[in-house]
């Protein structure tokens, strides 16, 4: 039972951090979309994305959720190597030609030195290890993630799985290097800063393509933040519902209907939740949002889960003690860090 709440605790935690980007992301589309520039109404779209976000969970469920991921990953894999090539074309697919366009529009060559903001002396050195093993082991213990192993008949395929997602999220991600690269370059980097935060790819699309391309590429964003969004909801709202309430307070001793209906609460509950704090977060990069998630799921999760595949004599303590310290060492830095507050750029600056 203890370990129980201890995984129901991390999940949610998780859960929150994984779904502020997605609706801090799609709200600013929206209001790129509507050509809303005030703070107050580009919180009124982040609203409206996480209402039309906890309707869909309510209405889709499981089985909907996955079928739009499907369909939302191979349209995301396909338009982004679409836009890479047409970015690598523009500039006769040369790479060297792309980074010195992008260096001019900027002026500065510092955009093309690895971690600038990581590299001013030891400490910042040790951030960017930290970080990187934070974003590579926490995607391994995401619980949105896990969930989709035990959806597949077998261990091999559930490997198989693994291998084909790695594939195509490297692919992605080296698109994303040049499609980076291609918005400062194409766009101008005085467009994006005065655009709503996280919208430098829907204005690559505009540029290249006009209002055709950014409509796809907006309709594949939202299709994207609400399969993601969808899922986080649907796995932290059941292991509130059935570790926490049914488990632990109802002792089994529940029908299936209440605990759907609890469980819906739930929905509507980190539903909420997170657009209050999407909100909140609004200027924040998204990328910093995303580690976030990973940086809390690697603290509490991954060594959990490590010690009880290879350690014999791991038990019922220890693996509290792993996920508690965990999640309160994770949670306690990110609250003091700089990032939290106390710097220009800080989610209270004050």
């Amino acid at each position: 039972s203890k370990i129980r709440f201890a995984i129901a605790l991390t999940t949610f935690f998780i859960g929150f951090f994984s779904l502020l980007p997605q609706f801090s992301g799609a709200g600013n589309l929206l209001a790129l979309l509507l050509n809303i520039s005030n703070a107050g109404g580009q919180s009124l779209a982040i609203f409206g994305v996480g209402i039309l976000v906890i309707f869909y969970v309510l209405i889709g469920g499981i089985r909907g959720t996955t079928w739009i991921l499907i369909i939302k990953a191979s349209l995301l894999i396909i338009s982004a190597i679409i836009l890479t090539l047409w970015v690598l074309a523009i500039y006769g697919f040369n790479f060297n030609a792309l980074l010195s366009s992008a260096v001019s529009a900027v002026n500065d060559r510092k955009i093309l030195s690895p971690g600038v903001q990581y590299g001013i002396n030891e400490i910042t050195g040790l951030d960017f290890i930290s970080l990187s093993l934070g974003i590579v082991c926490g995607i391994a213990a995401v619980p949105s993630v896990m969930a989709r192993f035990y959806m597949v008949k077998d261990a091999n395929l559930a490997r198989k799985s693994g291998i084909y997602a790695v594939s195509v999220i490297a692919i992605f991600y080296l698109c994303t290097l040049i499609l980076g690269f291609g918005a400062i370059a194409t766009v101008g980097k005085s467009e994006i800063a005065a655009a709503p935060s996280n919208t430098a790819l829907p204005l690559l699309a505009y540029k290249l393509g006009g209002p055709a391309l950014l409509a796809i590429i907006s309709g594949i964003v939202f299709i994207t933040v609400i399969a993601i969004s969808g899922g986080v909801m649907i796995v932290t709202a059941t292991s509130i519902s059935h570790d926490i309430y049914v488990k632990l307070l109802k002792k089994n001793q529940v029908s299936n209907r209440s605990s759907l209906r609890f469980a819906k609460l739930m929905v509507v509950a980190v539903g909420l939740l997170a657009t209050l704090g999407a909100i909140v977060l609004d200027k924040q990069n998204v990328a910093f949002l995303v580690s976030l998630t990973l940086t809390v799921a690697a603290s509490s999760n991954l060594p959990t889960i490590i010690f009880s595949f290879f350690w014999k004599k791991f038990t019922v303590k220890a693996a509290l003690a792993s996920i508690y310290s965990g999640l309160a060492s994770s949670i306690i830095l990110i609250i003091f860090s700089p990032v939290f507050s106390g710097f220009k750029n800080s989610v209270f600056p004050n």
